[in-house]
């Protein structure tokens, strides 16, 4: 199955709803660290239900362009974002539709690891961003958090797992310097006591401190020069 439809799926499912809410717990510390000012242009790689551009324009940005491969997604985001300075339009990764300097950051939140060709996915972000502008790209799945690889069994479209290392290299290849990495944590889900495990979810209370308190989601950042 094909990113698109895959996601084209959740969307009629309205799973693009529940994927704000999981994501929110972190994703709102990333969107607090990014560097908006007043009529700023925020390009959301997978930008799914469109939650993270209507946060930023409460901050101020001037125009929020939210990208999706999922012709549903876009379609659900639109319908959720009543403001004409955010629009919604479905896109590939490895071709972003904007002209070479012209946004001034851009942002994805559980998104990049579907990119079919990652290390061209950030040649475009670099080339689209504005010199001084960023890239917060923010990722669960990858090679420290060893408990999220099992997560490529439960969907049929291939994951890219890059260690926090390659992360660092494939952007500087790119051409974006690493302003700064770290991990998130998630400190907002409730970790039951050792006594109620096992879970449905979880075999020991361990692998989930590990996920979500230790690991959570792994922010890099670049900068154009």
């Amino acid at each position: 199955m094909s990113v698109r439809a895959e996601f084209d799926e959740w969307a009629s499912d309205g799973k693009d709803r529940g994927m704000e809410d999981r994501h929110w717990h972190t994703a709102k510390h990333v969107l607090a660290r990014m560097p908006v000012e007043t009529g700023d242009v925020v390009l959301d790689l997978g930008t799914g239900s469109g939650y993270a551009l209507r946060a930023l324009r409460e901050r101020g940005i001037g125009r929020g362009y939210g990208l999706d491969g999922a012709p549903e997604m876009a379609r659900n985001a639109r319908g959720y974002t009543d403001d004409d300075a955010v629009g919604f339009l479905v896109g590939d990764f490895d071709s972003l539709p904007f002209a070479d300097d012209s946004v001034d950051h851009v942002f994805s939140m559980e998104a990049f690891y579907y990119a079919s060709d990652p290390s061209h996915t950030l040649e475009e972000v670099r080339r689209v961003l504005r010199p001084g502008g960023t890239f917060y790209c923010a990722v669960n799945y990858f090679a420290e958090s060893e408990t999220t690889h099992g997560w490529q069994d439960h969907i049929s479209i291939d994951m890219t797992l890059w260690s926090r290392e390659e992360y660092r290299e494939t952007f500087r290849e790119a051409g974006l310097y690493v302003a700064e990495q770290d991990a998130i944590p998630d400190r907002e889900v409730e970790i039951p006591p050792e006594s109620e495990f096992p879970t449905d979810s979880w075999e020991t209370r361990e692998a989930m401190v590990d996920r979500y308190r230790t690991w959570g989601t792994l922010l890099t950042v670049g900068v154009a020069p």
